[in-house]
C-alpha cells in the first residue's frame, strides 16, 4: 500500500467571515501528483498557505505523516516582477533553498554546496551558475527556482503555477523536469490554470471552488459533470485525455 504523505480532513478558512475554504477534504500519498484547479478566489493559495503551514486550519485538521517539518518543504512560489530583477547568480538563489535547513548554522557546508550543484545539473542550469539571475528567460528562471526547491526537500514540492508566462516550448521542458523529479521519489502538489498540459502530468486532480468540487483520479475527474464542465469551457481542452 502507498504510504500516506498529507491527510487534509473537513478543513475549512475563512477572512473576515468570507469563506476561503470549507469542508475540504483530500489524501496525497508518497510519488504522487496532485494538481489542485478551480477558477480565480476558489480558495487555492489559501490551500497553499495551509500546506506551507503559514496558516493554521479553523476547523478541521492537516496531517503530515512521518514528521514532515515546514522546512522540509520545497516550495516554487508565483514570481512577481521584483523577483524576475533579483540581482543575484544562479548559484546564490539556488544555494539560499538550503537555508531554512541551516537554522542558527551561519554557513552553507560542503554537503549543501553539492547538494547545490546536483540540483543545478539535473535542471541544466549549472553552465548558467555564473550569470545573474535576472539576465535568464524566464524558462531558466523557472529551472532555476525549481532547483532552489529541491535543495530544500527529498520528499514533497509545492508548485504554484510554475509554467505561468512560459513559452510552449519552456513549458514542455519544464513539465518534462517535473515528472523526472517525480520518478526520483518527489511528491508534487501544483497548483496550475494550465489544466490542458496537468492533466497529461498528474495523477489526482483536486477541484475546488471554496468548497471542494472534486477529488479523485485523472480519468474519473475528465469523467465527472465537474471536469466535463470545466474543461469543455476551456478551448481545445476537449480531448484532453
Amino acid at each position: 500500500m502507498p504510504k500516506t504523505l498529507i491527510r487534509c480532513r473537513d478543513v475549512s478558512f475563512s477572512y473576515d467571515s468570507v469563506a476561503a475554504l470549507r469542508g475540504v477534504s483530500f489524501e496525497v500519498n508518497a510519488g504522487d501528483a496532485l494538481c489542485v484547479v478551480g477558477e480565480n478566489g476558489s480558495g487555492k493559495s489559501t490551500l497553499m498557505s495551509l500546506l506551507l503551514r503559514l496558516k493554521a486550519p479553523q476547523s478541521g485538521s492537516i496531517v503530515f505523516d512521518g514528521g514532515l517539518r515546514a522546512d522540509q518543504v520545497g516550495y516554487l512560489p508565483q514570481q512577481t516582477a521584483a523577483q524576475k530583477d533579483f540581482p543575484a547568480s544562479v548559484r546564490e538563489v539556488v544555494m539560499s533553498g538550503r537555508l531554512s535547513s541551516r537554522r542558527w548554522q551561519p554557513f552553507y557546508t560542503r554537503a549543501d554546496r553539492a547538494m547545490a550543484e546536483r540540483h543545478m545539473e539535473k535542471l541544466g542550469v549549472l553552465s548558467l551558475a555564473n550569470r545573474c539571475y535576472r539576465e535568464l528567460s524566464g524558462g531558466q528562471q523557472q529551472r532555476t527556482l525549481l532547483a532552489r526547491a529541491l535543495c530544500a526537500t527529498k520528499t514533497l514540492l509545492l508548485l504554484d503555477e510554475p509554467v505561468a508566462g512560459l513559452d510552449p516550448l519552456a513549458t514542455s521542458d519544464l513539465y518534462q523536469m517535473i515528472d523526472a523529479i517525480r520518478s526520483d521519489g518527489v511528491t508534487i502538489i501544483m497548483v496550475s490554470h494550465d489544466v490542458q498540459s496537468v492533466m497529461r502530468h498528474a495523477t489526482s486532480i483536486l477541484h475546488l471552488r471554496v468548497d471542494p468540487l472534486f477529488f479523485g483520479g485523472v480519468g474519473e475527474y475528465a469523467a465527472s459533470a465537474t471536469g466535463r464542465r470545466f474543461l469543455t469551457n476551456i478551448e481545445g481542452v476537449g480531448n484532453v485525455v
